[in-house]
């Protein structure tokens, strides 16, 4: 799944005015793509706006309480992959 395949599946839940997935990765678009799919069915409202990196590290904008979490995660996903 790309990016924009991402923003596609998930633009209900994309807050207006953002663009969301911007990291084209397939490991990070499939990790996140699975922790929405379980993160909506315990947060129906759940809406997140970006998903970036900047200075290097990744940053998540959502209404989860999850987002420092998965910052992390993905970090740890890119490091592996050595970009």
């Amino acid at each position: 799944m790309t990016a924009d395949e991402f923003n596609d599946k998930w633009k209900d839940h994309l807050e207006t005015g953002h663009y969301g997935m911007s990291i084209e990765i397939q490991g990070v678009v499939e990790f996140m793509d699975s922790e929405f799919e379980k993160e909506v069915l315990v947060n129906p409202a759940f809406t997140f706006s970006q998903i970036k990196r900047k200075y290097g590290m990744a940053r998540v904008y959502t209404n989860s309480d999850k987002d420092s979490m998965w910052e992390l995660v993905i970090d740890e996903i890119l490091k592996y992959l050595g970009v």
